[in-house]
């Protein structure tokens, strides 16, 4: 989708305003990309390479595609194969780089803008890069008083613990797998000092969520999935998601759980291709610098949702925008929230198809 170039704007003020602003779009090559966590592109699969098959290579890109559209538009497509051969019949023409992968797979990466366009025309809903943090809470039993916490690395333990290390790598790693095939980040706690004198597993396994969620404070994450497993019982996985101050209660296996997560946050994100484009007042607070002023430009760049934007007013610290969104405001809004900007609460007199937004360091 193509974005504004940063001088195609409008300011509506005059004299030094107006100069102040081109100021700040010549100096603007000069500012430092945003810094963002590195994750696998959403748009890259590792699939097996089954070499006994009779065309090995396209099998395995069909495969990746189902992998990577089910990461971008839902389970409901990437199940339905007549579906997906209507609209893709040919996965290789979208493939751009593959190679050999340990164990008989292949890595394969997809142009990620040619199948959006595809998903768009038809109408299917798109999943952009814009994804909340999920922060993980484990308790496990593993029977016989065991009992522990799974963490976001293994501790230094004794020699004679290390069975104990291996399982609890295993149960991480199990949700890792699922989370990263359904694009879905995800965080474990560092159970350090500060972790475990807010949090014990009598808390996590006895529901009182309260100190967990005030233990994920620190972690600035957007969604937390608690739960309490106990792998060598008959009875049912427990887990609890809060999201956006919504409580729901999972039960099943990680992967499972995982799944439902991401279904939810798809339902929750993604916008259908059929989705018209409206045009959102948006008002910026807190650019105090050419840095600040880079770093909203290059957050409103990297939102899929936007089509376009482009500057309406400068005054003082803040900065107003013309933005055309697919979804409308409140998905944006969310959007924007993700990105590290603070919503600020209207006046009573803002208009429905506009936000109010702090910029802060």
């Amino acid at each position: 989708m193509g974005k504004p170039p940063l001088l195609n704007t409008c300011v509506n003020r005059a004299g030094g305003l107006q100069r102040a602003v081109l100021l700040l779009l010549l100096c603007i090559a000069c500012v430092s990309p945003l810094q963002a966590v590195e994750v696998p592109t959403l748009y890259t699969a590792e699939v097996p390479l089954d070499s006994e098959a009779g065309d090995p290579r396209a099998e395995a890109y069909a495969a990746a595609l189902r992998v990577v559209l089910l990461r971008v538009s839902g389970s409901e497509l990437a199940n339905d194969p007549e579906l997906l051969e209507s609209l893709f019949p040919n996965p290789g023409s979208y493939v751009t780089q593959f190679r050999s992968g340990p164990r008989d797979t292949l890595f394969v990466s997809f142009d990620g803008q040619a199948i959006e366009q595809v998903l768009r025309n038809s109408g299917q809903t798109v999943w952009g890069a814009e994804r909340p943090l999920t922060l993980v809470w484990l308790a496990v039993d593993w029977g016989q008083g065991e009992r522990e916490i799974v963490a976001a690395d293994d501790p230094d333990r004794t020699e004679q613990e290390s069975r104990s290390i291996d399982r609890n790598r295993l149960l991480r790693e199990r949700v890792l797998d699922i989370a990263r095939q359904r694009g879905l980040p995800v965080v474990f706690p560092l159970l350090d000092t500060i972790d475990l004198q807010g949090v014990t597993f009598s808390d996590i396994w006895g529901g009182f969520d309260d100190a967990v969620i005030a233990a994920s404070e620190r972690y600035d994450v957007n969604s937390i999935l608690i739960g309490r497993v106990r792998p060598s019982s008959g009875q049912q996985n427990r887990w609890t998601y809060y999201f956006s101050g919504d409580q729901r209660s999972m039960s099943g296996p990680p992967e499972a759980v995982i799944s439902q997560v991401a279904d939810i946050l798809a339902g929750e994100f993604a916008v259908g291709g059929d989705a018209p484009i409206e045009r959102v007042a948006l008002n910026i607070a807190g650019v105090v610098s050419v840095e600040a002023f880079g770093s909203v430009q290059q957050i409103l760049g990297s939102i899929s949702l936007i089509e376009d934007f482009a500057i309406t007013e400068v005054a003082g610290d803040r900065i107003s925008y013309r933005v055309d969104v697919r979804g409308g405001a409140a998905r944006l809004g969310r959007a924007l929230q993700f990105k590290g900007l603070t919503e600020q609460a209207g006046d009573g007199l803002v208009p429905d198809n506009a936000l109010e937004f702090f910029y802060g360091t």
